[in-house]
């Protein structure tokens, strides 16, 4: 078991890109390749959509956060938080979205996802999101048990598409703010 003391998360920085695009291609991999995906849909998607010029523009955007989860040797796991116009649903600017939280498949079942889904909604409280929503693919039980275990609930659904196959994600959301 890895103990809090001996990890940090900090937003990541243009100087990590590198670090950042070798584990978002990873753990995205490891999460949705082969079997779960075909070969070429998985390769098509990573290919074009995470690349280290979108990480290095996306980095520069004051409406994007990336923090990374690191021991003193490696990145274990990251996070990606959009506000605002980079949302990939229009739901205004009073949320904010988890659009990726990955661990490394060596260290999952460690709390870390807990960690990171902690930072999100922590950042959501200090910029006084209503609610912080996510969309999950409908086929990730595991994950969807994850979320409802945390408190959120589905409220839509939304399409994915990887490569080509057309995917069918689950939004769900914690609200922030009490009404």
């Amino acid at each position: 078991m890895i103990k809090a003391t001996e990890i940090s998360l900090l937003r990541a920085t243009l100087q990590q890109r590198k670090e950042l695009y070798d584990i978002s291609r990873q753990t995205f991999y490891e999460s949705f390749g082969p079997p779960v995906n075909t070969e070429s849909n998985i390769q098509k998607y990573i290919n074009e959509h995470i690349t280290l010029n979108i990480i290095s523009t996306e980095l520069t955007n004051s409406d994007i956060y990336y923090f990374l989860l690191k021991s003193e040797k490696e990145a274990l796991g990251y996070l990606k938080l959009n506000t605002n116009a980079s949302q990939t649903e229009d739901l205004g600017e009073s949320t904010i979205e988890i659009e990726r939280i990955y661990i490394r498949k060596q260290y999952q079942n460690h709390n870390l996802g807990k960690l990171l889904l902690e930072k999100a909604i922590e950042l959501g409280v200090q910029l006084k999101k209503r609610f912080v929503w996510l969309g999950v693919w409908e086929k990730n039980i595991r994950a969807i048990n994850f979320y409802k275990k945390s408190g959120f609930i589905p409220f839509d659904k939304h399409t994915f598409i990887l490569g080509d196959d057309v995917q069918t994600d689950i939004m769900m959301k914690l609200n922030l703010q009490r009404d």
